[in-house]
């Protein structure tokens, strides 16, 4: 690093950058997949003596409802504010150049808001969610800011196997963190301890503080490494007159630039197709397996989810590494259709096949294999689509929003169609749709751009 400046391929600062996947992927594992759904439907689910669910009915906002619908609807609006704010505040951000100010901003916001998910009632559904929405908030917006480094601290040569490397520590490190939440949860297991008494789940609790101090903690190492200052501010960081209009300013620019280059145009179009179908089944997978898939018993399926949830994070670490090792053999963009498709072997398999627990294995080991290559190489493909220029923050904005609004609007059609049909299984062929639609527009692309391989 050289007057606030980021030095290409540094290995110190490459470190410290991929270190934030190891940091913040504690959210998305264990907030968001593995414990707090778990304990959410637990606390809002009303039992008779016997200790059998009678009803998942929840009042909010004076009226009854489902309380998964709930879950489902509060996650959509928390992504649809990522949509609306993050594209303003990464034009701001490249205005002024300090985007780490924004990484810190949104990661404080989202580990402390975990933190506060242990006073999470019942008795106060609405308020109790408000940390559940600015955690994800915090997420997904800290993200808009870190993956906009990469372009910055690694070559293009580099590129691949610096962003395989985020989310192999990703994985690795959530992984950790869920099996200490796991033995904390386990002690008393999760019939006992998930009870409708609140107070009853003490060391369920712990682990959405332990998620925020993870989080909070690991982050100074990347903070401490990457300069407060990006590049050539054009706000120089103190000329803040006006600044959500110059903010717009900077994304109208960027989204011109898009407009003018045709094949970042299209790698766009075609990451919201799949991404869509990688996004909505990483969000219904354990809901799938709860309804789909014939289990022994209750305790059966909670310990196999489990189980298959750290095998998609432990393969995902393989996965990551061996698409960088396929993409530098035949490019990003071939690499890219082979993990689609595998993905839509998948859907296929789980559409016709998938109904006993050892078929869910077998779908949690390859989603975990292709789920790590495809968002890694994702990433790197996208920054080495980009143009030469000092708004990193605002092209990943875009980037940022067709991730987000794929997953609102896959998880919502998948949804109604579940609804519609009566039963999640025919929803798989609305994926599969998704990814021949992403595969058909990656087909179109040039695979050689500027005499290089893409």
């Amino acid at each position: 690093m050289e007057d606030g400046k980021l030095l290409i391929d540094d290995p110190k600062t490459i470190k410290a950058w991929t270190f934030y996947d190891w940091a913040n992927s504690v959210f998305p594992l264990v907030i968001t997949s593995a414990i707090f759904p778990n304990f959410y439907d637990a606390v809002t689910s009303t039992k008779n003596e016997a200790g059998d669910v009678v009803s998942h009915a929840v009042t909010f906002f004076g009226r009854e409802f489902e309380n998964q619908n709930i879950y489902s609807f509060v996650y959509a609006f928390a992504l649809a504010i990522v949509v609306l704010i993050s594209p303003i505040l990464s034009g701001i951000a490249d205005y002024l150049g300090n985007k780490k100010r924004f990484l810190q901003f949104f990661c404080y916001l989202g580990s402390i808001s975990c933190m506060c998910l242990f006073f999470f009632s019942k008795n106060n559904l609405e308020m109790s969610f408000i940390p559940f929405i600015t955690a994800t908030v915090g997420f997904w917006g800290s993200l808009v800011y870190y993956n906009s480094y990469l372009p910055e601290i690694a070559s293009e040569a580099n590129q691949d196997k610096v962003s395989a490397r985020g989310f192999a520590l990703g994985y690795f490190g959530s992984s950790l963190l869920l099996i200490v939440c796991l033995a904390l949860v386990m002690t008393k297991t999760f019939h006992h301890l998930l009870n409708t008494d609140p107070k009853q789940a003490i060391d369920v609790r712990i682990s959405f503080l332990l998620v925020g101090l993870w989080w909070m903690g690991f982050a100074q190492y990347t903070f401490k490494r990457l300069p407060r200052l990006n590049h050539k501010a054009h706000g120089n960081g103190s000329d803040k007159q006006g600044l959500f209009s110059k903010g717009f300013k900077e994304l109208r620019s960027v989204a011109k630039q898009i407009k003018d280059l045709p094949q970042l145009k299209r790698f766009l179009s075609g990451y919201f197709f799949y991404n869509m179908g990688v996004q909505t089944i990483m969000v219904v997978a354990v809901l799938f397996a709860r309804n789909e898939i014939v289990w022994e018993n209750e305790q059966a399926k909670t310990t196999s989810l489990i189980v298959s949830i750290l095998i998609i994070q432990f393969v995902g670490i393989a996965g990551s590494f061996f698409f960088s090792k396929l993409s530098s053999r035949i490019g990003n963009i071939k690499a890219l259709m082979s993990a689609i498709f595998i993905w839509i072997f998948i859907c296929v398999f789980t559409y016709m096949v998938a109904r006993l627990p050892i078929h869910f294995y077998i779908v949690a080991f390859l989603v975990g294999f292709v789920m790590g290559g495809i968002q890694a190489l994702s990433r790197s493909t996208y920054s080495k689509l980009l143009p030469e220029t000092e708004d990193n923050t605002s092209f990943f904005s875009f980037y940022d929003v067709m991730e987000k609004m794929g997953m609102i609007l896959g998880t919502i059609t998948f949804g109604v169609i579940s609804e519609i049909v009566g039963g999640m299984r025919p929803s798989i062929l609305s994926l599969i749709g998704y990814f021949i639609l992403g595969f058909i527009i990656l087909l179109t692309m040039k695979k050689n751009i500027g005499g290089k391989t893409v």
